[in-house]
């Protein structure tokens, strides 16, 4: 692939900020976009935040901030993106809302550039299906916070081809990431291990086997994880887990991956974690 050094990022949400934010810290220029205009305005702002903070706390330079700023471009606008080599897709965890986006984004890449998602657990092989490419499709799962995990979940897709694979992984690795690659699966790696966790965790809420600061506790304790399991449900977002485990139950069509019915309910009564601040914990 060209080293244009300009991408795309379209999805100015959490995810979509954190990977423009490492990718313009590596010195790419970045147009960001996304549907709503207010998320476009709002997100150099944040991102100047986590920024000054970085500079505040001797972990980056007040020069290297400044050109970090500089290189995020607000493009309100698909057709304002030009032909950039990648473009990476983080809008909502919609499998028909990002196939309908992945239609309209096909012909602003670069000819030999890269399409990638940053699904979490949608098909890859059905995202890059509708795409003039599919062996330039590709699978980028970043994680929250992106500037922060140093992991990329690189999926390859049915019909990716190796050398797209491979300049996924320069990629990720140029923005200071550890890629590890894995084949199109329903959660992939990463979300197939901790799905099933973070619900059965609920399932022992639900049960009265103990309440959320007592499991948290021992995994965190007991386990060494830095995380409780519901803890973990409310920063990725409740919602977002009921998401993927009905995903995992649908598509491997096995009961062990039924989604908790208290989940369902923490989604039913609007408590989706600390995107409203309030989940299996309150963050008021």
């Amino acid at each position: 692939m060209a080293t244009n050094k300009t991408i795309a990022v379209i999805g100015a949400g959490q995810m979509g900020r954190g990977i423009a934010q490492v990718f313009a810290q590596a010195g790419f220029t970045v147009h960001l976009n996304d549907a709503f205009p207010k998320a476009i305005e709002a997100a150099p702002g944040l991102i100047g935040k986590l920024l000054d903070r970085a500079v505040e706390k001797g972990r980056m330079d007040a020069s290297t901030a400044e050109e970090t700023k500089k290189r995020i471009v607000p493009t309100p606008s698909l057709a304002e993106l030009g032909q950039p080599q990648l473009i990476i897709e983080a809008a909502t965890e919609n499998p028909d809302l990002k196939i309908e986006l992945f239609k309209k984004i096909d012909g602003q890449v670069a000819p030999g550039g890269i399409i990638a998602s940053n699904t979490s657990s949608i098909s890859i092989t059905k995202l890059g299906a509708v795409v003039s490419d599919a062996t330039r499709f590709v699978g980028m799962h970043f994680f929250n916070p992106v500037p922060v995990m140093t992991l990329v979940e690189v999926v390859r897709g049915l019909d990716t081809s190796d050398e797209t694979v491979n300049e996924t992984v320069a990629l990720a690795k140029e923005v200071g990431k550890t890629p590890l690659v894995v084949n199109d699966h329903p959660g992939f790696v990463s979300n197939r291990v901790l799905m099933p966790m973070i619900n059965e965790a609920v399932f022992t809420l639900q049960d009265g086997v103990a309440d959320a600061e007592t499991i948290d506790g021992i995994m965190k304790m007991g386990m060494n994880h830095p995380m409780g399991p519901l803890a973990l449900a409310d920063l990725i977002g409740v919602d977002t887990c009921l998401f993927i485990m009905e995903v995992l139950h649908r598509d491997l069509g096995e009961d062990r991956y039924r989604p908790c019915p208290l989940l369902r309910k923490m989604v039913d009564a609007g408590r989706l974690g600390r995107k409203v601040k309030k989940g299996f914990f309150s963050y008021e």
